[in-house]
């Protein structure tokens, strides 16, 4: 079988054009791999081999643009080659290949995982530790990293989450706000101690039981009037999480 032509594409790829108008879209590393540029006879198994080693760089290319948005853990690179039913034989050279470029290199995945959970997200070390566990890395390899976080880092993410929390609160005590962020903290995987220590420093806003106050005051006094109507409105505030201080704040600055 004769090559009449090799013709460069635009995707990069190389066009080869046999004498029987057979045609193959391949990559320089086949050609060069094959010796088409100075053999222009190809045998049927040389062929054959042609196309055997465009399906492997085919899927290597394809692995190299997976790689290309983000840098991938080794078994993400495993889990994305079974999707694509690659062979043992072709896995574990496509494998051993990205390791020796450096392109696949667990410890570097890891420290930018880190970078990246802690500088674009709300999670904690916890929660960062128990996401790239799932990614069967060393915990050793793990926790080296996570040592690494500069924990003024962690007190300034935990500060901004607060605050904003605090700053949209509309309706929530301070008691019922507590225990719904310690909830929150705790499953984003921040640390029990700082995150109490940082809730202990928190102040209510005062005109939330006052909002509170006046709804119930409109709806209950529909219904109810005089002692009656202010016990039905501190029994709602307190079964709201409102402390009896701050009832009876509210009831005398509305007396």
């Amino acid at each position: 079988m004769q090559i009449e032509k090799i013709k460069k594409l635009n995707s990069g790829k190389y066009k080869i054009v046999f004498g029987n108008n057979e045609k193959i879209i391949t990559y320089d590393d086949v050609i060069l791999k094959n010796g088409l540029l100075f053999n222009k006879e190809v045998s049927s198994s040389k062929f054959n081999d042609i196309n055997i080693d465009t399906k492997y760089y085919d899927i290597y290319y394809k692995v190299i643009r997976f790689i290309s948005k983000r840098l991938r853990s080794k078994k993400e690179i495993i889990n994305f080659l079974d999707k694509n039913d690659v062979i043992k034989e072709d896995k574990d050279k496509i494998i051993d290949k990205l390791e020796y470029i450096g392109l696949l290199d667990d410890v570097n995945f890891v420290k930018a995982y880190v970078s990246d959970r802690i500088n674009l997200s709300n999670v904690g070390p916890y929660r960062i530790k128990n996401e790239l566990l799932e990614h069967d890395i060393d915990i050793d390899v793990i926790e080296k990293q996570i040592s690494k976080i500069d924990s003024c880092l962690i007190e300034e993410k935990l500060d901004k989450y607060i605050n904003k929390k605090v700053s949209l609160n509309h309706k929530n005590s301070i008691y019922v706000l507590k225990q719904k962020l310690y909830q929150e903290l705790i499953n984003l995987g921040y640390d029990s101690c700082m995150v109490k220590d940082k809730l202990d420093n928190i102040k209510g806003n005062s005109s939330v039981i006052f909002n509170e106050y006046n709804k119930l005051y409109n709806k209950l006094s529909k219904k109810y009037s005089g002692n009656d109507l202010y016990m039905q409105i501190k029994k709602k505030l307190y079964s709201k999480g409102f402390s009896q201080g701050e009832i009876d704040d509210c009831f005398r600055e509305n007396e």
